[in-house]
């Protein structure tokens, strides 16, 4: 890639945490992308707010508008095209994407678990944390992995841990995985804008000199 700063497309279907953390990092110069779209799965999200308060270009893609997953992820990933952008990011998108070839390993999701563990269909937000709560799980976090056409199946990037605590409740648990999803998005972007990240079968190899997670 050039030295420009990454182009990223950022898709979202809630609150925007995600997309404030990356608008944040921008800001303060920790992170060397720019934002070039936002897409929202429906109207009237909080997460497309945050985008337009920031000035970000955004749209919003129903898929209750289209006779199908196919056409929708088409309109998805023209806008794309339009942007320019490098890197697809998925923050709480919720719906299942079909990814053209063009943009095979250049779309990234971030889960709020350890995968492979409570991942797939219907696992997100509260769901995930109550599902570590109640299996007794002493260790959770977070996951950054490339996007394929399974839910929470594709290869991973890299992973950051927090401890699971006895008095724990999905909430405050959630608290302590979206510290560790706050450092590792945008290093896993950071990476992937770096040519550092190699796809072999269901391994991803940091390649190149430099810490994998800042601060490790």
């Amino acid at each position: 890639m050039s030295d420009a700063p990454i182009k990223l497309a950022v898709l979202l279907s809630g609150t925007g945490r995600t997309l404030q953390n990356l608008i944040d990092r921008i800001t303060a110069g920790d992170l060397d992308a720019q934002i070039s779209l936002v897409i929202g799965s429906r109207a009237g999200l909080v997460g497309l707010r945050r985008a337009s308060d920031a000035k970000l270009m955004n749209f919003v893609v129903d898929r209750r508008d289209f006779a199908g997953v196919e056409e929708q992820c088409k309109q998805i990933f023209s806008l794309c095209d339009d942007a320019g952008v490098d890197l697809v990011c998925l923050a709480g998108w919720l719906c299942l994407l079909n990814i053209p070839e063009k943009y095979a390993g250049r779309v990234m999701n971030i889960h709020p678990s350890l995968l492979p563990g409570f991942g797939g269909k219907g696992m997100y937000g509260h769901h995930v944390h109550q599902a570590v709560l109640d299996y007794g799980c002493k260790v959770s976090g977070c996951t950054v992995h490339f996007v394929d056409a399974d839910y929470d199946k594709g290869p991973i990037i890299l992973q950051r841990a927090c401890e699971v605590r006895d008095d724990d409740t999905p909430d405050t648990l959630a608290r302590r995985v979206f510290e560790q999803e706050t450092i590792a998005y945008p290093r896993a972007i950071e990476l992937f804008a770096q040519n550092r990240l190699k796809i072999t079968g269901r391994r991803v190899q940091v390649v190149g000199a430099g810490p994998v997670v800042a601060g490790q």
